[in-house]
């Protein structure tokens, strides 16, 4: 079964579960938080803050309490939060659940046995989860107010290494996921990013041939190849971004590409 090992470590999770709950908070600051989504069109902006600020808290009760099975949304406090129209209180409630999440991470280290949807992880899921978790409302915020979306390519890459690893983990867990009806197609997807530091993974290829899915970090040739800057390519992956967007560029079967974007949803 696919692992879900970072390529960065503990403490850079637990700085950026804070460092990019700053950027999402400066990215939906003085907005109309009732605008819709665009990526995320049942939602409002506001209910795209209270649900990142709602995470940040059950991701910190479940470290915290080192819980050995699923917390429940409505045991944790204030996971809903403040109730009245005011944007600076929530925007304080968003701050003070990013650092509940790593104050709790941090004390935790990475090894504690903690209860994690995805089976036999340890405590150091969490921090690189919400850290990832953020940069994509993050940009789902951006889409919806214009704002940019900075981001290091380092960590970026590890975005892309997570959705691949839970693209690879889902369809093995649940059968009835979309993504199986690509197995045993001799079909395989490469995500080339052009600007990551030396380190960090450039390459991802992901594999449908056998009977379960697979990833590996490899440059051989694929049925499709989608190629750009990290933070472009993540969002195209994600499907945050159209896969027209100047500076992506796509190589070989693009129906492939679109057949799996269509495929690869989280819930």
């Amino acid at each position: 079964m696919t692992t879900m090992n970072g390529t960065l470590d503990h403490d850079r999770y637990c700085a950026e579960v804070l460092a990019e709950a700053d950027r999402f908070r400066r990215t939906v600051r003085g907005a109309d938080l009732t605008a819709t989504v665009p990526t995320c069109p049942d939602w409002t902006l506001e209910d795209l803050v209270r649900h990142v600020g709602g995470a940040y808290r059950w991701a910190a009760m479940t470290v915290r309490t080192r819980a050995t099975e699923m917390v429940s949304y409505e045991a944790v406090p204030d996971a809903k939060g403040p109730s009245a129209d005011d944007p600076a209180a929530l925007d304080a409630w968003l701050d003070e659940g990013a650092r509940l999440a790593a104050e709790a991470m941090r004390e935790a280290g990475p090894d504690a046995p903690i209860w994690a949807w995805a089976p036999g992880q340890p405590s150091g899921f969490w921090p690189r989860r919400m850290t990832h978790e953020t940069i994509i409302h993050r940009a789902d915020a951006a889409a919806t107010t214009g704002a940019a979306f900075p981001l290091a390519p380092e960590v970026a890459a590890d975005t892309i290494e997570e959705w691949s690893q839970l693209m690879c983990l889902l369809p093995v867990l649940r059968p009835d996921h979309p993504l199986n009806a690509l197995l045993g197609s001799d079909r395989t997807l490469r995500l080339h990013a052009t600007d990551t530091p030396p380190g960090a993974p450039a390459d991802w290829l992901l594999d449908f041939t056998g009977t379960a899915p697979a990833y590996r970090h490899s440059t051989e040739p694929a049925t499709t190849t989608l190629q750009g800057p990290a933070a472009d390519l993540l969002r195209v992956y994600y499907r945050r971004l159209p896969v027209d967007t100047p500076g992506i560029e796509v190589t070989g079967d693009r129906a492939f590409l679109d057949e799996w974007l269509g495929m690869a949803v989280f819930g």
